[in-house]
Protein backbone atom coordinates (compact mmCIF):
# COMPACT_ATOMS: atom_id res chain seq x y z
CA UNK A 1 0.00 0.00 0.00
CA UNK A 2 2.81 2.34 0.96
CA UNK A 3 4.58 1.46 -2.28
CA UNK A 4 1.52 2.25 -4.41
CA UNK A 5 0.76 5.54 -2.69
CA UNK A 6 4.35 6.76 -2.94
CA UNK A 7 4.65 5.80 -6.59
CA UNK A 8 1.42 7.61 -7.49
CA UNK A 9 2.48 10.77 -5.63
CA UNK A 10 5.85 10.77 -7.37
CA UNK A 11 4.29 10.45 -10.82
CA UNK A 12 1.92 13.31 -10.03
CA UNK A 13 4.79 15.55 -8.97
CA UNK A 14 6.80 14.49 -12.06
CA UNK A 15 3.94 15.43 -14.39
CA UNK A 16 3.72 18.83 -12.72
CA UNK A 17 7.47 19.35 -13.21
CA UNK A 18 7.17 18.23 -16.85
CA UNK A 19 4.54 20.85 -17.49
CA UNK A 20 6.46 23.62 -15.69
CA UNK A 21 9.81 22.92 -17.27
CA UNK A 22 8.66 22.16 -20.81
CA UNK A 23 6.39 25.23 -20.98
CA UNK A 24 8.27 27.72 -18.80
CA UNK A 25 11.88 26.71 -19.48
CA UNK A 26 11.31 25.03 -22.84
CA UNK A 27 13.44 21.98 -22.03
CA UNK A 28 13.23 19.11 -24.56
CA UNK A 29 10.66 16.45 -23.64
CA UNK A 30 13.10 13.68 -24.59
CA UNK A 31 15.64 14.94 -22.06
CA UNK A 32 12.98 15.07 -19.33
CA UNK A 33 11.76 11.55 -20.18
CA UNK A 34 15.31 10.17 -20.06
CA UNK A 35 15.89 11.82 -16.68
CA UNK A 36 12.67 10.50 -15.16
CA UNK A 37 13.25 7.02 -16.60
CA UNK A 38 16.75 6.93 -15.09
CA UNK A 39 15.49 8.13 -11.72
CA UNK A 40 12.69 5.52 -11.62
CA UNK A 41 15.28 2.78 -12.10
CA UNK A 42 17.67 4.40 -9.64
CA UNK A 43 15.06 4.62 -6.87
CA UNK A 44 13.17 1.31 -7.37
CA UNK A 45 14.16 0.12 -3.91
CA UNK A 46 14.24 3.42 -2.04
CA UNK A 47 10.68 4.53 -2.67
CA UNK A 48 9.14 1.60 -0.71
CA UNK A 49 9.25 3.61 2.51
CA UNK A 50 7.13 6.57 3.54
CA UNK A 51 9.67 9.23 2.45
CA UNK A 52 10.46 7.72 -0.94
CA UNK A 53 8.52 10.27 -2.95
CA UNK A 54 10.37 13.16 -1.31
CA UNK A 55 13.75 11.59 -2.03
CA UNK A 56 12.85 10.93 -5.66
CA UNK A 57 11.45 14.42 -6.12
CA UNK A 58 14.56 16.13 -4.69
CA UNK A 59 16.83 14.05 -6.91
CA UNK A 60 14.54 14.62 -9.87
CA UNK A 61 14.62 18.42 -9.41
CA UNK A 62 18.41 18.37 -9.08
CA UNK A 63 18.69 16.30 -12.26
CA UNK A 64 16.40 18.67 -14.15
CA UNK A 65 18.45 21.67 -13.04
CA UNK A 66 21.49 19.96 -14.54
CA UNK A 67 19.55 19.37 -17.76
CA UNK A 68 18.57 23.05 -17.89
CA UNK A 69 22.20 24.11 -17.36
CA UNK A 70 23.29 21.74 -20.13
CA UNK A 71 20.64 23.21 -22.43
CA UNK A 72 21.81 26.78 -21.80
CA UNK A 73 25.43 25.82 -22.42
CA UNK A 74 24.46 24.13 -25.66
CA UNK A 75 22.54 27.23 -26.76
CA UNK A 76 25.56 29.44 -26.09
CA UNK A 77 27.79 27.03 -28.02
CA UNK A 78 25.39 27.09 -30.97
CA UNK A 79 25.39 30.92 -30.98
CA UNK A 80 29.18 31.06 -30.97
CA UNK A 81 29.45 28.58 -33.82
CA UNK A 82 27.03 30.73 -35.81
CA UNK A 83 29.29 33.78 -35.51
CA UNK A 84 28.70 34.78 -31.90
CA UNK A 85 25.65 36.19 -30.16
CA UNK A 86 24.32 39.59 -31.02
CA UNK A 87 24.96 42.40 -28.62
CA UNK A 88 22.42 43.21 -25.93
CA UNK A 89 19.49 45.56 -26.23
CA UNK A 90 20.06 47.95 -29.09
CA UNK A 91 23.31 46.21 -30.08
CA UNK A 92 24.19 45.04 -33.57
CA UNK A 93 26.68 42.72 -35.14
CA UNK A 94 29.66 44.47 -36.70
CA UNK A 95 29.08 45.37 -40.35
CA UNK A 96 31.50 44.54 -43.16
CA UNK A 97 32.60 48.19 -43.22
CA UNK A 98 33.29 48.15 -39.46
CA UNK A 99 35.29 44.94 -39.69
CA UNK A 100 37.37 46.30 -42.58
CA UNK A 101 38.01 49.68 -40.94
CA UNK A 102 39.09 47.88 -37.76
CA UNK A 103 41.63 45.95 -39.85
CA UNK A 104 42.82 49.16 -41.55
CA UNK A 105 43.27 50.94 -38.21
CA UNK A 106 45.16 47.99 -36.72
CA UNK A 107 47.55 47.99 -39.69
CA UNK A 108 48.14 51.76 -39.81
CA UNK A 109 51.69 52.88 -40.42
CA UNK A 110 51.45 56.63 -39.94
CA UNK A 111 54.12 59.08 -41.09
CA UNK A 112 55.61 61.05 -38.20
CA UNK A 113 53.80 64.16 -39.45
CA UNK A 114 50.34 62.56 -39.12
CA UNK A 115 48.05 61.77 -36.23
CA UNK A 116 44.60 60.15 -36.02
CA UNK A 117 42.00 61.18 -33.44
CA UNK A 118 38.73 59.39 -32.65
CA UNK A 119 36.22 61.82 -31.07
CA UNK A 120 34.08 58.79 -30.16
CA UNK A 121 36.22 55.78 -29.25
CA UNK A 122 33.32 53.44 -30.06
CA UNK A 123 32.88 54.85 -33.57
CA UNK A 124 35.69 53.85 -35.91
CA UNK A 125 33.79 55.05 -38.99
CA UNK A 126 34.22 58.74 -38.12
CA UNK A 127 37.58 60.19 -37.18
CA UNK A 128 40.02 63.07 -37.71
CA UNK A 129 43.41 63.16 -39.37
CA UNK A 130 45.89 65.87 -38.38
CA UNK A 131 48.73 66.59 -40.80
CA UNK A 132 51.64 68.80 -39.68
CA UNK A 133 54.09 69.08 -42.62
CA UNK A 134 57.76 69.40 -41.70
CA UNK A 135 58.95 70.49 -45.15
CA UNK A 136 57.75 72.24 -48.29
CA UNK A 137 55.45 75.24 -48.74
CA UNK A 138 53.22 74.25 -45.79
CA UNK A 139 55.96 73.52 -43.22
CA UNK A 140 54.83 74.45 -39.70
CA UNK A 141 51.12 74.34 -40.49
CA UNK A 142 48.50 72.13 -38.87
CA UNK A 143 45.66 70.80 -41.03
CA UNK A 144 42.68 68.79 -39.85
CA UNK A 145 40.76 66.40 -42.10
CA UNK A 146 37.51 64.63 -41.28
CA UNK A 147 36.92 61.05 -42.46
CA UNK A 148 33.43 59.59 -42.79
CA UNK A 149 33.48 55.92 -43.72
CA UNK A 150 30.18 54.69 -45.20
CA UNK A 151 28.65 51.21 -45.04
CA UNK A 152 29.78 50.67 -48.66
CA UNK A 153 33.45 50.69 -47.58
CA UNK A 154 35.80 49.37 -48.95
CA UNK A 155 33.90 49.29 -52.27
CA UNK A 156 33.27 53.03 -51.88
CA UNK A 157 35.96 55.45 -50.68
CA UNK A 158 35.55 57.40 -47.45
CA UNK A 159 34.30 60.99 -47.62
CA UNK A 160 37.22 63.24 -46.71
CA UNK A 161 37.05 67.00 -46.09
CA UNK A 162 39.63 69.50 -44.91
CA UNK A 163 38.31 71.34 -41.87
CA UNK A 164 41.17 73.84 -41.91
CA UNK A 165 40.79 76.63 -44.43
CA UNK A 166 43.92 76.45 -46.56
CA UNK A 167 45.36 78.21 -49.61
CA UNK A 168 46.02 75.19 -51.81
CA UNK A 169 45.42 74.38 -55.49
CA UNK A 170 43.96 70.93 -54.68
CA UNK A 171 41.75 71.94 -51.73
CA UNK A 172 38.98 74.48 -52.22
CA UNK A 173 37.78 76.99 -49.63
CA UNK A 174 34.89 74.67 -48.64
CA UNK A 175 37.31 71.88 -47.74
CA UNK A 176 36.74 69.61 -50.73
CA UNK A 177 39.85 67.64 -51.64
CA UNK A 178 41.03 66.76 -55.14
CA UNK A 179 42.84 63.43 -54.74
CA UNK A 180 42.53 60.82 -57.46
CA UNK A 181 42.24 57.82 -55.11
CA UNK A 182 39.24 59.45 -53.45
CA UNK A 183 37.49 59.53 -56.81
CA UNK A 184 37.94 57.57 -60.04
CA UNK A 185 41.11 55.73 -59.00
CA UNK A 186 39.70 54.25 -55.80
CA UNK A 187 39.92 50.45 -55.48
CA UNK A 188 38.76 48.19 -52.61
CA UNK A 189 42.35 47.01 -52.06
CA UNK A 190 43.33 50.57 -51.04
CA UNK A 191 43.27 51.41 -47.34
CA UNK A 192 43.03 54.35 -44.96
CA UNK A 193 46.82 54.33 -44.92
CA UNK A 194 46.85 54.88 -48.71
CA UNK A 195 44.64 57.96 -48.35
CA UNK A 196 46.76 59.40 -45.54
CA UNK A 197 49.93 59.15 -47.62
CA UNK A 198 48.09 60.69 -50.58
CA UNK A 199 46.95 63.67 -48.48
CA UNK A 200 50.42 64.15 -47.04
CA UNK A 201 51.87 64.19 -50.55
CA UNK A 202 49.50 67.03 -51.54
CA UNK A 203 51.26 69.25 -49.03
CA UNK A 204 54.71 68.25 -50.25
CA UNK A 205 53.88 68.53 -53.97
CA UNK A 206 50.75 70.57 -54.74
CA UNK A 207 49.44 69.69 -58.22
CA UNK A 208 48.35 72.71 -60.31
CA UNK A 209 47.33 70.42 -63.21
CA UNK A 210 44.20 69.15 -61.41
CA UNK A 211 43.00 72.11 -59.33
CA UNK A 212 39.97 72.88 -57.21
CA UNK A 213 41.28 76.32 -56.29
CA UNK A 214 42.10 77.56 -59.80
CA UNK A 215 43.43 80.91 -58.63
CA UNK A 216 46.02 79.27 -56.35
CA UNK A 217 46.92 76.82 -59.14
CA UNK A 218 47.51 79.64 -61.59
CA UNK A 219 49.78 81.50 -59.16
CA UNK A 220 51.75 78.31 -58.50
CA UNK A 221 52.28 77.78 -62.23
CA UNK A 222 53.24 81.37 -63.04
CA UNK A 223 54.97 82.68 -59.93
CA UNK A 224 56.18 80.15 -57.33
CA UNK A 225 57.67 82.92 -55.16
CA UNK A 226 54.31 84.70 -54.91
CA UNK A 227 52.58 81.38 -54.24
CA UNK A 228 54.94 80.71 -51.32
CA UNK A 229 54.27 84.20 -49.91
CA UNK A 230 50.50 83.65 -50.16
CA UNK A 231 50.79 80.31 -48.36
CA UNK A 232 52.84 81.85 -45.55
CA UNK A 233 50.36 84.70 -45.18
CA UNK A 234 47.48 82.22 -44.93
CA UNK A 235 49.30 80.10 -42.34
CA UNK A 236 49.98 83.12 -40.11
CA UNK A 237 46.40 84.28 -40.45
CA UNK A 238 45.45 87.05 -42.83
CA UNK A 239 44.07 87.98 -46.24
CA UNK A 240 45.10 86.49 -49.54
CA UNK A 241 43.28 88.66 -52.05
CA UNK A 242 39.75 89.04 -50.71
CA UNK A 243 39.80 85.83 -48.68
CA UNK A 244 40.66 85.74 -44.98
CA UNK A 245 42.44 82.69 -43.56
CA UNK A 246 42.51 81.75 -39.87
CA UNK A 247 45.95 81.16 -38.37
CA UNK A 248 46.87 77.48 -38.54
CA UNK A 249 50.50 77.31 -37.47
CA UNK A 250 51.41 74.71 -34.85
Amino acid sequence: HTHTHTHTHTLSLSQSLYHSLTHTHRLPLQLLWNASHTLCRRHTHTHTHAYGSVAISVCFIAELKMIKLFSLKQQKKDEESAGGPRAGAGGKKASAAQLRIQKDINELNLPKTCEIVFPDQDDLLNFKLIISPDEGFYKGGKFVFSFKVGQGYPHDPPKVKCETMVYHPNIDLEGNVCLNILREDWKPVLTINSIIYGLQYLFLEPNPEDPLNKEAAEVLQTNRRLFEQNVQRSLRGGYVGATYFERCLK
